[in-house]
């Protein structure tokens, strides 16, 4: 299968501009951020909950300039297939004229029950849209934020090396700001494992 041709962005703003604000006006939200509170009861393994991450991802693609109706909106969401039970995907569909689209960017982003977490995030890697890897890079910016508040060795080992060999891929080909960022969070995880003392104990096999 032939791969998808994606253009890198490499612009940054450090302000929103007045268009971009007149756009991101007239984006509809506040119905995705409703059904979105259906995850305020999910705790996340860094604490907080998965509304806070879906509001988290929000701000992370308006903070790298994006101001896609569709990409936003699923990013409100993203999570809300996955993590909440029996979800009816209707809701989404008909919370605006654009639920369907914005439900077929959540569907990209959302593991299927066959798929283990190698292959879901390769899946995207190969074939995932512009928007679906655009939207995978900021949650997992969020999620390597939030990082920083895990103890867990072993779990932010195993999130450095998910980033490492395939968000990053994902990143450099649809916006070089985010692969930096990735790549700066990647080196911070693994300063913290390093003065822990975790790759001594892993390399003398004590963990």
């Amino acid at each position: 299968m032939k791969k998808p041709q994606y253009e890198m962005k490499t612009e940054r703003s450090q302000i929103m501009a007045n268009e971009q604000m007149y756009e991101l006006r007239d984006i509809s939200l506040a119905p995705y951020m409703q059904l979105a509170t259906g995850l305020i009861g999910k705790a996340r393994h860094a604490g907080g909950n998965m509304f806070r991450h879906q509001m988290d991802t929000l701000a992370i693609l308006i903070d790298y300039g994006y101001i896609d109706s569709v990409l936003l909106k699923a990013s409100v969401v993203h999570d809300t297939v996955e993590d909440i039970p029996d979800f009816d995907r209707n809701l989404i569909i008909n919370a605006d004229s654009e639920g369907q689209e914005v439900l077929d960017l959540v569907l990209e982003v959302t593991r299927r029950a066959e798929e283990s977490k190698p292959d879901f995030l390769k899946r995207i890697l190969d074939t995932g849209t512009q928007r679906a890897k655009v939207l995978k890079c900021a949650d997992r910016i969020s999620n390597m934020i939030s990082l920083g508040y895990v103890t867990d060795p072993k779990f932010i080992e195993r999130y450095c090396d998910e980033t490492e060999f395939f968000i990053l891929p994902m990143a450099i080909e649809v916006d070089f700001n985010m692969y930096q960022e990735l790549i700066n969070l990647i080196i911070t995880r693994r300063k913290y494992l390093e003065d822990s003392g975790y790759i001594e104990k892993k390399k003398a096999g004590l963990v």
